[in-house]
């Protein structure tokens, strides 16, 4: 039975392929910094690409927000990860926040962001670092670094642009409103909006249908996607050509055509 690591500060769960990581400091709003959540959510992306158990990665919020983002009083005491000079608070930076998009981007399985309320500042970009996000009616997203008078120190720019086109994730970011999540729908930032009370099962259908797939072919499917954009596509036929041919000489490759060919005899 595989062993789930103990977090301080999220909780951790495995079922039928799907590992579910849940925030759980409401009383922070679920804060990322001022918390072990950096801790938490790193060390849970190392384990996921770790353990061949796990086909979904699945991260939402206990209690009513996904994540404030920052701890602001933090940043009014210039405490903690706000602490020091240029230099100091930029090491910070880099040893404390900036692991998350790092340890995201390299996650090999699929990841869905289930935001269960607002999602702001650094937890706006939380979700963005997800492959897919799904948002309760009570979601609302905001980058709002500049009200603040700082910049998206966690990478947020990099990862909304991509996600929504330059124009868009400009007018956000320089703005620092709130949208609802309706409007990010619309955005293009979530794939749906569902009732608050049912978007845990929504995400969890999802999960499991995604989780059902061959887990190897999977894992290499997500690489793909992730490559594409910045390969040129003679280069990358050679890499899916390579893929593929890992892919034929895998067992759940056979078991998968098997099964087709019983459902194909059935009808």
């Amino acid at each position: 039975m595989t062993t789930v690591p103990k977090l301080t500060d999220a909780l951790l769960t495995l079922e039928n392929r799907v590992a579910t990581l849940t925030l759980n400091r409401h009383d922070l709003r679920n804060a990322l910094t001022g918390s072990s959540l950096i801790e938490d959510i790193v060390t849970t992306a190392e384990w996921v690409n770790q353990c061949d158990e796990v086909s979904v990665l699945v991260i939402t919020g206990a209690g009513s927000a996904f994540s404030a983002g920052g701890n602001i009083r933090d940043m009014a005491n210039r405490s903690g990860d706000f602490a020091g000079d240029v230099a100091e608070c930029a090491d910070r930076y880099r040893k404390g926040i900036q692991r998350i998009p790092l340890a995201l981007q390299g996650v090999e399985v699929p990841i869905i962001a289930a935001v269960n309320g607002p999602a702001i500042g650094a937890g706006f970009d939380l979700a963005n670092m997800a492959d897919i996000r799904v948002a309760s009616e009570n979601a609302r997203f905001g980058e709002t670094f500049l009200n603040l008078g700082i910049i998206p120190g966690d990478g947020g720019a990099w990862f909304m642009q991509r996600l929504i086109g330059y124009q868009r994730a400009f007018e956000l970011t320089l703005t620092g409103r709130i949208i609802d999540a309706t409007e990010a729908k619309e955005l293009g930032i979530v794939l749906e909006v569902v009732p608050a009370e049912e978007l845990l099962n929504a995400v969890n259908t999802m999960a499991s249908r995604i989780a059902s797939q061959p887990p190897k072919a999977t894992r290499l499917t997500k690489r793909l996607m992730k490559m594409a954009p910045r390969m040129d596509l003679k280069d990358f036929l050679d890499v899916c050509a390579n893929f593929q041919g890992m892919c034929h000489n895998e067992p759940e490759h056979l078991e998968a055509v098997n099964r087709m060919l019983e459902a194909m005899a059935r009808k």
